[in-house]
């Protein structure tokens, strides 16, 4: 585009006493010439046409707070990403939009109001909900790094799911590992735990929590007050409702764990044992991989093989998904024997019984699609690999902290990539199964990622929150509650005020999302930064412009 061209239109523009055009603005060459224009002109308002605000705003604002403005006297128009980026093949009307696009920001910044930003004090303790190896991780991490933090599990023991577990892949004793986790819990002076215990209220925002927790021993309940909270809810194995789980003889993984470490003798006179994968799981109900399954399934199998090297060993598979370096584990059970039939969704295996002449025995048919023919196996046990499934009340605490769950009810972060242990809501954190099914490191991972955010907050004795919050003329207000109802951040609330309902904004809470400000009917609720008049003037520049 004619950038000199953009420039000298710009200084036609009422109010406009300065416009120039530098190579780089945001160099630090830039930055100073721009505080000495401040100085020299006596600015007031300042606009950069240049690119993205997403990534340069806070940089130009920082300056604007070194020559004493307030840093929200100041707007940007983006003419590279959305003007000279989108038409570079047509340098004519990429003038005249950067034109306009310039014109709409001085317009705004006309009206652009001072804007501030509110202090919080941060009360810098933490709390974990659950105790299972994410919840323990997380603990310790927070607790390690001098801050208090208070470890809530509704079970009468720490662990979780691994209380249940007895060997990882790599032939590590879980229980062992487990011991060691829950003795640094018990042993560290910053670590408050709260056994036989559920969270029953939470209120307050970020910095400033408190959690009423009840014991389901003694029926007390105590108020503990702290800056941030991490979900470690965890997951559990589902029950199966297929393949004659009922039978004593058709057991899940987990079940089978319970027996392997203890009943060697048993477990190596059996001849056959057959693994069914995707039990419930990858199907209209559970759509999504349990993830740990397979890993779980080929490392008892592998456990059975050198139990009793003779057992014929079968893991009726639809994918085998042993993720990362798992695959040497797969490896390992085909060199010790271990027998992978593929099945298809629409052809699953059938578990029956048969008649054998003294008593009815399990049998197993699939078809193997190697030998295209259906094969029937005699096992002495069945075992089944069933969906990993959040814990029953998630639906509770998302209401109850007004964090989202997805279709599956696992917690949902605030985005995938750039947010992943993060909720919408500031100062709430997730971690491990809660939030989706995953091994035991990657569990160990995320934990420390959420520690490491909650830390993050709480290090400080204070929090700065946004500036460019919802405002509420309360004369106008309708109190119709659709503000309430929209908010992802629970900020606004009805309250009374002179005998009538009005909404209230809690300023620590919201975000400046403006989800508030499209639905409030009277005009009552307006975002700063983005009110009414600003707005309505940038559609007008835009207007004069065609």
């Amino acid at each position: 585009m004619n950038v000199p061209e953009v420039v000298e239109y710009s200084k036609s523009l009422p109010n406009v006493v300065y416009a120039g055009e530098n190579l780089f603005t945001c160099s630090q060459d830039t930055q100073e010439k721009m505080k000495e224009l401040i100085e020299e002109y006596k600015l007031n308002r300042v606009v950069v046409s240049s690119c993205s605000p997403s990534t340069h705003e806070a940089l130009f604002q920082e300056t604007m707070k070194e020559t004493g403005l307030n840093p929200y006297l100041f707007d940007m128009a983006n003419i590279r990403n959305h003007c000279s980026w989108v038409h570079r093949e047509n340098h004519a009307k990429a003038t005249e939009k950067a034109k306009i696009l310039t014109r709409i920001a001085i317009g705004k910044a006309r009206l652009l109001e001072p804007l501030y930003t509110l202090s919080l004090d941060v009360t810098q303790t933490g709390l974990v909900i659950g105790g299972g190896l994410a919840g323990i991780t997380a603990a310790l991490s927070i607790a390690d790094q001098g801050f208090e933090v208070a470890l809530v599990e509704r079970e009468g023991r720490l662990g979780g799911n691994l209380n249940r577990l007895k060997r990882r892949p790599n032939g590590e004793k879980v229980d062992e590992f487990l011991e060691s986790l829950v003795a640094r819990v018990n042993e560290h002076p910053k670590v408050k735990t709260f056994l036989d215990s559920d969270v029953i209220a939470i209120d307050g925002y970020v910095g400033n929590y408190v959690t009423s927790i009840k014991s389901r021993v003694s029926g007390t309940v105590d108020d503990y007050e702290h800056g941030i909270i991490v979900i470690t809810t965890g997951a559990e194995e589902s029950k199966p409702q297929e393949y004659h789980y009922e039978d004593e003889n058709v057991l899940s993984q987990l079940d089978f764990e319970d027996i392997l470490e203890v009943d060697h003798k048993a477990l190596s006179k059996m001849k056959n044992v057959v693994m069914i994968q995707c039990v419930g799981s990858r199907d209209e109900e559970h759509p999504y991989c349990s993830r740990v399954c397979c890993t779980q399934a080929v490392k008892n199998s592998i456990h059975l093989k050198k139990l009793n090297p003779k057992m014929n060993v079968y893991i009726i598979y639809r994918d085998v998904r042993t993720y990362g370096f798992n695959e040497i584990y797969y490896q390992e059970a085909r060199a010790l024997g271990v027998v992978f039939v593929r099945y298809n969704e629409d052809e699953k295996p059938v578990v029956d019984y048969i008649d054998d002449g003294e008593n009815k025995r399990l049998a197993v048919r699939v078809k193997d699609h190697v030998l295209n023919s259906e094969i029937e196996i005699r096992p002495d046990r069945v075992i089944l690999a069933p969906a990993m499934e959040p814990q029953k009340d998630s639906s509770e605490l998302s209401q109850m902290l007004k964090i989202p769950l997805n279709e599956e009810n696992f917690f949902m972060e605030a985005h995938v990539k750039l947010r992943p242990v993060d909720f919408s809501a500031e100062g709430i954190f997730l971690a491990g199964l809660a939030h989706s099914p995953k091994m035991m490191d990657e569990t160990i991972s995320q934990a420390k990622a959420a520690a490491g955010r909650a830390c993050a907050i709480i290090s400080s004795p204070e929090y700065i929150s946004v500036a460019n919050i919802a405002t509420l003329d309360a004369e106008i207000c309708a109190g119709c509650g659709m503000c309430v109802s929209v908010c992802p951040y629970n900020a606004p609330e009805l309250i009374w005020m002179n005998g009538r309902q009005v909404a209230h904004i809690n300023a620590a809470l919201c975000k400046g999302c403006g989800s508030c400000s499209t639905v409030c009917p009277s005009g009552a609720m307006q975002q700063l930064g983005f009110k009414e008049d600003q707005t309505l003037v940038e559609i007008n520049e835009a207007l004069d412009m065609l």
